[in-house]
């Protein structure tokens, strides 16, 4: 489909779905951002709903300025993908122990690697800028230093949520590896520091939304907050880097008389700011829940935990300014969907998947989640669907 315009506060809403669909408090969101006066442009993805801070499925080109909450505290969360030469036939009947080598080989939840992973030791992890990367630590925010230890044993480490590491078949039968998962702890205390002091800050107290206070440029603030964010999206890199190494490695030994290689990996971030040009403009383009679709970029976009995801190709599209959603998007909250759903409904949506099937996951059920296959309809102009991937084995934390 084409996008519907939305009259917004300063610029309009360029929307790829029906704007009927979409709750009240997501819509006045929009117009909140719509409203801020460094704002250039605002694209709405088809997974489109109510986010803390901004709505994720939003994508906020501004000029001068950016906006820390409209990132979120997960800087720099995205997926990874990688095919392997493994096939259905490869994998045996009970998956379960190989969900347990992934568990056993990848901290999930609030765990962390007992010591620091050494990524010498990886096989095929590129190592090259690891120590410069660690060393610009030091220029981060002094309120975050100290948790520096707990930044390196996290690093490699799934987390909670919607975060996953999964094991799928494409149509033709052939295994893929991917995961999702971000920035982890030092992301999100980054963000909220980051976030307070923009709250702070002279030029936002008019706002209609505080949560919508920017840094602007050429200011201190600005030049602080910019160090941080691209340091915490190289670590969110890294982290899913080391991960599929990992992830790798379990597959490997879980199954060794496959033999198993793997081709390059696809990765891309969907919550993170990036330099952009559009209509002549250098601008600043914050993708909220929203991935980066120029002419041949490949994506990754996920359903849920037993719908299957999409391997992408970008089209380029600039009113979108090059920009696909970042999976299906939720059609309810998580409190709704504890209330709404028991541990049998996910057995029953999860059948055919070997992963977690207990109280503890059920705000992440399939019926919490909208249509994969509608929202991918709904950006045709967008992207191309290279893969469809269904997952066998889904790890959640």
């Amino acid at each position: 489909m084409t996008y519907t315009e939305v009259p917004g506060i300063r610029v309009p809403i360029r929307m790829w779905t029906d704007p009927a669909t979409v709750e009240g408090q997501a819509m006045q969101q929009l117009r909140n951002i719509s409203s801020l006066p460094w704002l250039h442009g605002l694209a709405v993805m088809p997974d489109v709903h109510l986010g803390k801070g901004a709505t994720v499925g939003s994508v906020i080109a501004m000029k001068g300025a950016v906006c820390p909450a409209a990132v979120g505290v997960d800087i720099g969360c995205g997926m990874s993908a990688v095919k392997t030469s493994l096939t259905a036939a490869d994998l045996p009947d009970d998956l379960s122990r190989l969900r347990s080598r992934i568990e056993q080989a990848i901290p999930v939840g609030r765990g962390l690697h007992t010591d620091p992973v050494d990524p010498a030791k990886l096989h095929g992890f590129r190592t090259a800028g690891w120590d410069d990367f660690w060393q610009r630590f030091d220029g981060v925010a002094k309120e975050v230093k100290w948790r520096r230890a707990k930044a390196m044993q996290q690093m490699g480490t799934l987390g909670g949520g919607n975060h996953h590491i999964e094991l799928c078949l494409d149509d033709g039968g052939n295994v893929w590896l991917t995961l999702h998962s971000g920035s982890r702890g030092i992301g999100k205390e980054l963000a909220e520091h980051h976030m307070g002091v923009a709250r702070s800050l002279p030029h936002n107290q008019g706002l209609v939304d505080r949560d919508l206070a920017v840094f602007v440029s050429e200011t201190s603030e600005m030049a602080a907050y910019r160090q941080d964010l691209f340091w915490a999206q190289e670590y969110a890199f890294h982290n899913r880097s080391i991960m599929m190494a990992l992830l790798k490695s379990a597959v490997r030994r879980e199954l060794p008389k496959a033999k198993v290689t793997f081709e390059d990996e696809i990765s891309c971030h969907h919550n993170y700011v990036a330099e952009e040009r559009y209509e002549g403009l250098d601008l600043l383009v914050t993708r909220k829940g929203a991935i980066r679709a120029r002419v041949g970029d490949y994506g990754i976009i996920p359903g849920s935990m037993a719908t299957g995801s999409y391997i992408v190709r970008g089209l380029g599209n600039e009113a979108a300014f090059n920009s696909a959603s970042h999976g299906a998007g939720r059609k309810m909250s998580r409190n709704a969907a504890k209330k709404r759903f028991t541990t049998r409904d996910l057995i029953e949506q999860t059948m055919g998947v070997e992963c977690r099937k207990d109280s503890g996951v059920v705000d992440e059920i399939p019926g919490a989640y909208k249509s994969i296959e509608k929202v991918m309809a709904q950006q045709t102009d967008l992207v191309e669907p290279v893969a469809h991937l269904m997952q066998v084995v889904c790890v959640k934390g």
